[in-house]
C-alpha cells in the first residue's frame, strides 16, 4: 500500500490506495501515445465529462504530441450517492459544434456504461466524424449496456474508489491517487 498524501481527515476513510500517482502519471502517458498515434493529422476534440474527469483530462491533454481542442459536456447518474440511478441528467452542454470532428470522450469511470452510452449516442447525432471513449477506469463487472471504451487506463474491481478526480458527495477529488473508500464512510447513503 502507498503512503497516504492528503489532508487526516480525507485520510480517515481511505481502506488502501488502489493506484499510485506514479501509476497513473505513467499509465496516462501511454494512453497520451496511443490517442497522439490514432488521431495524428485529424481534427481532434477532446470532450471531458465533468466534474470527474477534469484531473484525468487536463494530465491526458498536457501529455498529448498533437493538437487538441478541448470540449466539457456535463451529465449525472449518481448525483451524490454511490450507485447509480440508472438515468442520465445532460447538466452542460458543448459550447460549440463538434461536427466533422472527431471526438474522444473523456470519462473518469466506466461502470453501468448508461450515462456513456447516452452521451456518445448523443454526439453522434451531433455529427461528430467518430466518437471515441478514453476512460481512466473501467469496471467491465457492473456493465448493463453495450459499451466498448477504445482507450482503457486500469480495469478495476466493484469497490467504491475515489480521488484523482473522482469524489463521494464532491468530497476526496483532490487526492493525487486512487484509494477505495472505507464502506462506513458512505454506508448511511446508501
Amino acid at each position: 500500500m502507498s503512503a497516504l498524501v492528503g489532508p487526516p481527515a480525507y485520510c480517515a476513510h481511505i481502506a488502501e490506495v488502489l493506484l499510485s500517482q506514479e501509476q497513473l502519471r505513467r499509465r496516462v502517458g501511454e494512453l497520451a501515445a496511443e490517442v497522439s498515434r490514432d488521431y495524428a493529422g485529424k481534427d481532434l476534440v477532446l470532450i471531458g465529462v465533468l466534474n470527474g474527469a477534469v484531473v484525468f483530462l487536463a494530465d491526458l491533454l498536457r501529455a498529448l504530441t498533437i493538437p487538441a481542442e478541448l470540449e466539457f459536456v456535463g451529465a449525472s447518474s449518481y448525483g451524490d450517492g454511490i450507485v447509480s440511478y440508472g438515468t442520465c441528467e445532460l447538466t452542460k452542454d458543448l459550447d460549440r459544434s463538434i461536427e466533422g470532428k472527431h471526438a474522444v470522450v473523456v470519462e473518469d469511470i466506466v461502470d453501468t456504461g448508461r450515462t456513456l452510452a447516452a452521451l456518445v449516442e448523443c454526439l453522434e447525432l451531433k455529427g461528430a466524424a467518430s466518437v471515441e471513449v478514453c476512460a481512466l477506469l473501467d469496471k467491465p463487472s457492473r456493465r448493463t449496456v453495450e459499451l466498448h471504451p477504445r482507450y482503457i487506463g486500469f480495469e478495476i474491481p466493484d469497490s467504491f474508489v475515489v480521488g484523482y478526480g473522482l469524489d463521494f458527495a464532491q468530497h476526496y477529488r483532490g487526492l493525487p491517487y486512487v484509494a477505495v473508500l472505507e464502506p462506513e464512510a458512505y454506508e448511511s447513503t446508501t
